[in-house]
């Protein structure tokens, strides 16, 4: 995610955390601050780093859950409204979503229990929000799994309830159809964060803002998957686009660059084998750090994935996702570079799609390079 640093890596899973979580800190910081001095600000980092460890097993609760299915998670990020797991691919069944879904916040409800039972008879009692500092320690940790348990259980994207809710229809509806519904769900509830934060929590705004753009592109990736399982690369894949010889040197690349309007260029043999790929970045980068006459092999990105012509889109998109690769080389039966698939082609063919629904077949429209 972007606006994210990494600060560790536990059981293959990198733990990153969002610009954002910033926010979070220095309101707690000048809450207690307020009240107690310094000493007061101090405990209430302690508070904080103690609710970063609860999200951080809330994610790993869904970490696990996924690992049950074949699901690896890449990394996880926190942000002042939670965490957000990425997995390497979705759950293929509503079931497995389900399960997947509900592990993180009974993660929460799990610690919420232990944190009472050492409070004792009077634990429920002793529970306050997290706004009030005077509150005993174990207690506001108690009432923050409480509140983390209620906030993501709210029926609607990109929280956890939301993506029950997803499961939940997509036993009865089709996925996107399922994921339409919790995404509207989650953009209404965007709405009312909003208006809310205006007049209470300037912070529910940036929590909004997340909200939306979450559902927006949960419901993005619905459509896409809906028909990426029956459309082939090569009805969609780039056809016609410059490469570079992997003799080239980065003054070549620049000139070619300047002559076409691709982001992204395969670099090939002589017998057309794919090698490596070089972007408008790397070029620039190789210009400022090593000169013109730098071969382009020297720049270039290697052991990217590669993917038959005949494959599905939705092949493409899974190592696409896994790899962060901004293009996948296509390849035929003899391993010659036959085609592209970039972000921006599937989004073409996403606006071709709205544009005219049910009408286009895919493989009559042939791309003419990546655009600016």
């Amino acid at each position: 995610m972007a606006w994210s640093f990494s600060i560790g890596t536990i059981a293959g899973t990198a733990i990153r955390v969002h610009v954002t979580f910033a926010l979070l800190l220095i309101w707690i910081w000048l809450m207690h601050y307020r009240i107690g001095g310094t000493p007061a600000a101090m405990e209430g980092i302690a508070f904080i780093v103690a609710v970063f460890v609860c999200v951080v097993l809330h994610e790993f609760g869904h970490i696990a859950a996924a690992r049950r299915f074949g699901i690896k998670t890449p990394d996880i990020t926190l942000l002042p409204i939670g965490g957000v797991a990425r997995l390497e691919r979705m759950p293929e069944e509503p079931g497995q979503e389900f399960v997947i879904a509900i592990a993180g916040p009974l993660v929460n409800v799990a610690i919420a229990a232990v944190l009472i039972a050492i409070l004792g008879s009077s634990g429920m009692e002793q529970i306050a929000g997290v706004e009030d500092p005077q509150s005993g320690f174990l207690a506001r940790l108690a009432g923050v799994n409480v509140f983390l348990v209620i906030f993501n259980m709210i029926p609607a994207f990109p929280m956890d309830g939301g993506r029950v809710l997803r499961a939940a229809l997509a036993s009865r509806l089709t996925w996107s159809r399922a994921t339409q519904i919790a995404a509207t769900i989650g953009q209404g509830l965007a709405f009312v964060f909003g208006f809310v934060g205006l007049f209470y929590n300037p912070l529910l705004i940036f929590i909004a803002i997340f909200v939306y753009l979450a559902a927006t592109a949960e419901a993005q990736n619905a459509q896409i998957r809906e028909i990426s399982g029956s459309v082939m690369i090569s009805d969609v894949m780039i056809t016609e686009f410059a490469t570079l010889d992997r003799s080239a040197t980065i003054d070549d690349a620049i000139d070619t660059l300047l002559a076409t309007t691709q982001r992204e260029f395969p670099v090939v043999d002589a017998a057309g084998h794919f090698e490596g790929l070089l972007t408008r970045d790397d070029m620039i980068r190789a210009l400022k750090e090593k000169g013109p006459s730098t071969p382009v092999v020297a720049a270039m990105r290697r052991g990217l994935p590669t993917i038959h012509y005949r494959k599905r889109l939705e092949e493409s998109l899974r190592l696409m996702q896994e790899s962060h690769s901004p293009a996948i080389a296509v390849l035929d039966g003899s391993n010659h570079l036959v085609g592209l698939m970039t972000h921006e082609t599937i989004g073409e063919m996403m606006m071709v799609r709205a544009a005219a629904p049910g009408r286009v077949r895919f493989g009559h429209l042939r791309q003419t390079g990546s655009r600016s």
